[in-house]
Order: structure tokens, then sequence, then C-alpha cells
């Protein structure tokens, strides 16, 4: 291998290692938001009944997004520019 792919591998390694520590903080986070989220009276069917219905939600909210491009590509006008016309705000 020439030093320039082993300064490639190299980047790669510390990028991937940076990603899986970044992954671990978030899954310790997550962790501490369920334990919260017990100790305040949540079952853990109930959490998993609302992560369900939050990926429902946001599966129909890209569904959504989906349609507004392909019209937006049709009328030839940008997306932002359909939201009032569905009274949309740009937040949603």
């Amino acid at each position: 291998p020439s030093p320039r792919s082993s300064q490639l591998d190299g980047a790669n390694e510390e990028a991937l290692g940076s990603k899986i520590e970044e992954l671990k903080q978030k899954d310790r986070a997550l962790d501490q938001e369920i334990t919260q989220l017990l100790s305040e009276g949540y079952s853990l069917e109930e959490l998993e009944k609302h992560i369900s219905l939050l990926h429902e939600y946001n599966d129909i909210k890209d569904a959504g997004q989906m349609l507004l491009g392909k019209l937006a590509v049709i009328r030839g006008v940008t997306t932002k520019q359909l939201y009032p016309e569905y009274d949309l705000e740009l937040s949603d």
C-alpha cells in the first residue's frame, strides 16, 4: 500500500472511531432518558407504543414531503412556495 492509502485508512479509522464514540454517547443519553421516563411512572409498553407512533408519523411526514416535492417539480416552483397554499408552516 502507498503512503497515501495508509493515510486514508488512518483517517477512515479515526472517523469511524469518532462516529462510534458519538453513537455510544447517544445511546447512553437515550438510556438516561428512558430511566428518567420510567422513574416518572411511564411503562415500557407505553414508551414503545409512543415510539411506534412517532415512527409512523415520520413515515407519513416523509411521504407528504415527497408528494410536495413532486408537485413542486411539476409546477416549476420550490417546495417552500407550496407551504402557504396548504396552510403549512416551514417548521412542519
